[in-house]
């Protein structure tokens, strides 16, 4: 009996300690992007929430998420830009590390839509040495 209460006392201080609040990350720095998303919310911007959900566009857009995740020489920063396809039309936004990253996914995204239907609106993030 004694050693049943102690698992119990046991059980209920690990629980307790699991409810002790955790620290607001409301202090932690802005993602990099925080700017780049108030300015996409622009009146006329592309954004993600206007993804048509017709077979055709989402197709396009899955087959471009699947190259930019595929290729591991691409920073989390490229496997993270936004792909938005509408009627055929892509675009492309977000920030990535180097002017490469920017060329090599609008490239991947050309060759699932086609020449001339790609908008690259990608930017180059700044690194985090320049912040300093």
């Amino acid at each position: 009996m004694h050693q049943h209460f102690g698992r119990v006392v046991l059980a209920a201080a690990v629980v307790g300690a699991l409810l002790v609040p955790m620290p607001s990350t409301a202090a932690q720095a802005p993602a990099d992007n925080t700017k780049v998303n108030k300015r996409d919310r622009a009146k006329g911007e592309a954004t993600a929430d206007q993804q048509k959900e017709n077979p055709s566009d989402r197709e396009i857009t899955q087959k471009i998420r699947r190259a930019l995740i595929d290729d591991k020489t691409l920073s989390t920063y490229a496997h993270n830009v936004k792909v938005i396809a509408q009627d055929g039309q892509v675009t492309l936004k977000g920030p990535v590390r180097t002017e490469e990253e920017k060329k090599s996914i609008e490239a991947k995204a050309t060759e699932v839509a086609g020449a001339g239907r790609v908008t690259n609106q990608i930017s180059i993030a700044p690194s985090k040495d320049s912040k300093k």
